[in-house]
């Protein structure tokens, strides 16, 4: 381990750390990488990066140095040539810790640090869904799993893989001053003035990838029910449709033209910056039937929005009801429309749980308390070896 300070820090040395992430899409889990990884190496530590060729990840690490960033080719968990690959990286930069982020590279660095030897291993595990019995040896390698939330940590141990001392909740941090509603830079009428949105007194948002279980259906009925006591209320859907044939995206503009909503549902596509759409935005809705964690949840609290959001596994660890937001039954358009209809009508509600969910966002989800802990967990392992 390098024996330089870190001048007033928790963690006392510089670690060589090696983020692996094998994703070809961008999504909630890898806005945490990125930022993990970023972060960390703005604090002094000398951070690597195995990711997969053409990984969309490449141009988030802008903390990183080229060289620190490689390709290795990670097509599955049994991918041998990638395993040892990674040995290579982790022997020539004496790597002392290793953290995989995705279910198919545990195998992948598991083996890895078998066959080199001299790094502890973490995983970090963003699911709810269980993990395949053929992870059980995997994870008896693993040195820590850190679970980005207490839903995530219950489902662990529920399957009884993993020693319970071994789980360590860090909740999910952003940078929550991007997000400041004083630094709003734009309003909603000049924002998207290319949508055609004249006479759009309200805008309601939901971000996400479009999947089924994002739930963006049930926020279009929704917006047919709010549209019915707020006719000039418009509603914005930012995401994609990754699948192969574009289904889901094909059963929502069904939906929309069933329910006659055309020209005041607009899909925005994939958003490089969420900030601008969330500053836009007088209410946003996470409509999700199930969420591990809720990233999209903190981004719109930090940005002093009115949050709806259904009783996902994540939200209920977020948002506290009718203090910092609100929660509605998942799957309930009902619901959901009465929620959005109240805080449309009453501006003093919205803004007082906006500033509530804003000040939320700082104290508990800022990304510095989210590197804190993870720094503080490398630096553990890292003085257990050297005890060994």
């Amino acid at each position: 381990m390098n024996a330089r300070s870190l001048q007033g820090r928790t963690c006392l040395f510089f670690v060589r750390i090696l983020q692996i992430n094998s994703a070809r899409t961008f999504a909630g889990g890898e806005r945490h990488f990125a930022d993990l990884a970023n972060a960390l190496r703005q604090r002094g530590h000398e951070v690597y990066a195995a990711l997969a060729p053409d990984s969309p990840l490449t141009k988030t690490l802008n903390a990183l140095p080229t060289q620190n960033i490689i390709n290795v080719r990670m097509r599955n968990a049994l991918d041998l040539g990638s395993a040892i690959e990674l040995a290579r990286v982790i022997r020539d930069n004496r790597i002392e810790i290793v953290h995989a982020h995705l279910a198919r590279d545990y195998t992948l660095a598991a083996f890895a640090v078998r066959k080199q030897g001299g790094a502890r291993l973490v995983f970090t595990r963003h699911l709810l869904l269980p993990l395949n019995k053929f992870h059980r040896i995997t994870f008896r390698s693993a040195d820590c799993v850190i679970a980005v939330s207490e839903s995530v940590a219950r489902r662990l141990k529920e399957q009884k893989i993993f020693p319970h001392d071994k789980i360590r909740v860090v909740l999910n941090g952003i940078e929550t001053e991007q997000f400041n509603s004083q630094a709003r830079s734009s309003s909603s009428a000049g924002y998207f003035s290319n949508l055609s949105l004249s006479g759009a007194a309200h805008l309601v948002g939901i971000t996400g990838e479009l999947r089924e279980h994002k739930g963006q259906e049930d926020f279009v009925r929704a917006a047919a029910v709010v549209r019915k006591r707020f006719p000039d209320a418009h509603f914005l859907i930012a995401g994609e449709d990754r699948s192969e044939k574009r289904e889901f995206r094909a059963r929502l503009d069904d939906l929309i033209s069933m329910l006659k909503l055309e020209g005041h549902v607009h899909f925005v596509g994939w958003l490089e910056s969420v900030a601008e759409f969330l500053f836009a935005l007088d209410v946003f809705v996470s409509a999700s039937r199930t969420e591990p964690f809720g990233l999209a949840i903190v981004e719109a609290m930090a940005s002093g929005l009115g949050v709806v959001a259904t009783k996902s596994e994540g939200a209920r660890e977020i948002i506290e009801d009718d203090v910092s937001g609100k929660l509605v039954p998942i799957g309930d358009a009902e619901k959901m429309a009465e929620a959005i209809c109240g805080l449309l009508s009453d501006e003093h509600e919205r803004k007082h749980l906006g500033e509530n969910a804003r000040l939320a966002a700082r104290k508990r989800f800022d990304i510095k308390r989210m590197v804190d802990e993870t720094e503080a967990i490398y630096d553990e392992l890292i003085n257990e070896m050297n005890c060994v």
